[in-house]
């Protein structure tokens, strides 16, 4: 089926009163029905935790799903809780309450995370019974609903230190937010794929020669990664120990849709061996920009620049791994176990193929495992390509009314209007995309990390495409996720259609250091893939060279 014809069989109604504006950004292809299912409840019940937490006069971002296209509405705060939110703001400054969520991420949130998700992948699908693996698939089902809610609660944590650095720095100097966001290089080592058990591997395989030349041999990369894994003492330790930690995350998305790293074990492959080649990325210049910024900040303001860059870098690496801990891995987890019992049902001949159980809603999933007779194989393979057919560009921006300005800020009292500002700053850096026009053969987006390369554009629409990316490509896509972050050390440079400069690729295209230019709106379109570009990631430019 086409992606013309696929649009055409749908019909687009707003999913409830107001504005819903698509959501391209974190999903710029549509969903599955067990994640339109189960993501709008705890994405809700968390944006409502943090917006209460830091005293917003907004009340939730509502997310529903139409034909599988996420969109979203702003709601406002309660009346009743107007005061005491005011209150609350005026505590955030004051006490610099998202020190108390970092404490708490570091210390219970996370380190709990990744012990549930350990116990859960240690479990085989595949060795449980029909009845057995039900339950299994209950039990990941809950944990990636408690993990969506954890993304969410901590939303504010890096956003509003981050989102307060912008807007005040920005009043003082002029300097755009391209500029100043380069000022947060380092701070974030997740978003560069880092984490001790890469380091640990990296040194392991430096002192065992076996293990290097396992590394480079040719062969089935499956099969290479399952060898690192067996070799004897520390280096076999260190392998299982990182496929552990990364292997059963998403690669791209949030939706059980996607790919997780062990999946693709060409493409893991390969990062590992140019992990392990190189040094990793380096925030070189950084001291001299940070420098060069504080110069063009009035004196008597410099003391509090410090104090502001200070607290955005402190907890700006959340940004990232609220998600790569939290959803990403458990939405992983899932799709192994719904893979699991698709495989199972592909065996009795109940479906075609096992990939096509991830279009299943859940209760269907669990009545399909328990031998019900619906939905058919027939109905499963059409959802399957339907949805796989089809991006947002198929779907309208805009349902419902048309939108509104956001309010002003500055009508509301000083501590509530900066957390507002602040806020608000950080929404329009993550879905905000260029409106400049393009050229014949060249292509204006954002800013997103400075530098200048060429290579062979590679149109990525997913991950079941990444195995053709080759070091130094420029990858040419929709969108990315924080998880992206493993195959960016293939990449000499990134260009997205949607997102703004504090959307993931901008984010993991700085931690690397490699040019990006993000919210081009049509560069999937207007970049053919196999053609060379030049990227000049500090312009937002992308030259078409032919």
């Amino acid at each position: 089926m086409s992606a013309t014809a696929g649009a055409q069989k749908l019909r687009f109604a707003p999913p409830g009163p107001g504005t819903w504006t698509i959501d391209a950004v974190h999903f710029p292809r549509p969903v599955t029905r067990y994640f339109a299912e189960s993501h709008p409840e705890p994405f809700k019940r968390g944006f409502q935790e943090f917006t209460r937490f830091y005293g917003m006069v907004i009340g939730g971002l509502e997310y529903r799903y139409v034909n599988g296209f996420a969109y979203s509405t702003m709601n406002p705060a309660p009346e009743a809780e107007i005061p005491a939110r005011f209150q609350r703001a005026q505590e955030v400054w004051e006490q610099k309450l998202w020190r108390e969520q970092l404490r708490e991420w570091d210390d219970t949130f996370k380190p709990a995370s990744i012990r549930t998700h350990r116990e859960l992948q240690a479990i085989d699908p595949d060795a449980l019974s029909d009845e057995e693996l039900v339950a299994y698939l209950t039990r990941c089902r809950d944990h990636h609903a408690d993990m969506i809610f954890q993304h969410m609660r901590f939303t504010a944590a890096p956003s509003v230190p981050t989102g307060d650095f912008l807007a005040q720095v920005g009043d003082w100097t002029g300097l755009p937010a391209s500029e100043l966001l380069g000022l947060l290089r380092g701070a974030a080592p997740v978003s560069a794929g880092a984490s001790d058990e890469l380091a640990r591997l990296r040194a392991a395989i430096g002192q065992d020669e076996a293990a290097r030349e396992l590394l480079a041999s040719d062969g089935d990369p499956g099969e290479i990664l399952r060898k690192l894994t067996t070799l004897e003492g520390e280096t076999g330790a260190a392998a299982s120990g990182y496929l552990e930690l990364v292997g059963y995350r998403l690669l791209d998305g949030f939706d059980i849709a996607g790919r997780y790293a062990l999946e693709l074990p060409d493409a893991l492959l390969r990062a590992i061996r140019l992990a392990v080649e190189g040094d990793g990325p380096e925030a070189s210049g950084l001291d001299a920009q940070i420098a060069d910024v504080r110069d063009r900040v009035p004196e008597q303001h410099r003391t509090q620049f410090d104090e502001l860059l200070g607290e955005a870098r402190l907890t700006y690496k959340i940004r990232d791994e609220r998600g790569v801990f939290s959803d990403i891995w458990a939405a992983g987890i899932m799709r192994r176990a719904a893979l699991g019992a698709g495989r199972r049902l592909a065996e009795r001949g109940r479906i075609r193929d096992a990939e096509h159980f991830i279009d299943a809603g859940f209760d269907e999933m669990c009545a399909l495992v328990s031998g019900a007779d619906a939905p058919s194989a027939d109905e499963l393979a059409e959802r399957h390509e339907l949805r796989t057919s089809l991006s947002a560009k198929d779907a309208p921006p805009v349902l419902g009314d048309p939108p509104s300005p956001p309010p002003d800020p500055s009508g509301l009292p000083p501590a509530v209007g900066r957390v507002m500002r602040a806020m608000g700053i950080v929404i329009d850096e993550m879905f905000g995309s260029s409106t400049e026009q393009h050229e014949e053969h060249l292509l204006r987006g954002l800013a997103a990390s400075p530098g200048v390369c060429e290579g062979i554009a590679r149109r990525v629409a997913g991950p079941t495409e990444f195995d053709r990316i080759v070091q130094g490509d420029v990858l040419v896509t929709e969108s990315t996720s924080e998880a992206f972050n493993i195959l960016l050390p293939l990449l000499g440079g990134i260009v997205t259609d949607a997102g703004g400069l504090l959307s993931h690729a901008a984010i993991v295209a700085r931690e690397y250091g490699i040019p990006g230019v993000v919210g081009t709106r049509e560069g999937t379109t207007l970049i053919p893939d196999g053609v060379r570009v030049r990227i000049d990631g500090g312009a937002g430019e992308v030259t078409v060279l032919g």
